[in-house]
């Protein structure tokens, strides 16, 4: 275990709290040739899953569906620490971050993608928390739901 993951290990109410609040995550995958793929993708913490969305079709779909396994990272950034002296070699970081890894599925139930999908709504514009969304527009948006395998998280300040 690296040696921050012992001194710097982050609470699972910790984690949980950086993924509600970050706006963006990166999520890992396999091409289907078996190389590696990173999209930045919006995101949801919800009932102990993750939730992400886009359009039915594309990379990430088939990936996904050839390979269900997953890693996500979500990372916030605070802020340089300075080394005193001056040394730029000594400068270090004061950050957050989570990695999970998961299993990746296509939600197919209507209710359970509204739900995401208004979950969404409410952490990227709240003041549009309240509106009914389509049916089409749920229906003809693709929900990814991660399971997580494991999660860790560290800190630094």
């Amino acid at each position: 275990m690296q040696h921050r993951m012992k001194t710097h290990m982050m609470t699972k109410d910790k984690m949980e709290d950086l993924l509600n609040r970050t706006a963006t995550c990166s999520l890992a995958m396999l091409n289907e040739e078996g190389t590696p793929y990173v999209i930045p993708m919006h995101h949801v913490y919800h009932n102990g899953f993750v939730y992400m969305h886009g359009l039915p079709k594309g990379k990430k779909i088939n990936n996904i569906k050839a390979d269900p396994h997953v890693s996500i990272t979500a990372y916030e950034m605070q802020d340089l620490l300075l080394d005193p002296d001056g040394k730029a070699c000594d400068t270090n970081t004061k950050y957050e971050s989570v990695i999970l890894s998961g299993m990746a599925t296509l939600v197919d139930d209507i209710d359970l993608k509204r739900e995401a999908l208004m979950e969404v709504v409410k952490k990227y514009t709240p003041h549009l928390s309240g509106t009914t969304l389509p049916e089409n527009m749920v229906r003809g948006t693709a929900v990814i739901q991660v399971e997580i395998l494991e999660m860790t998280g560290k800190y630094y300040d």
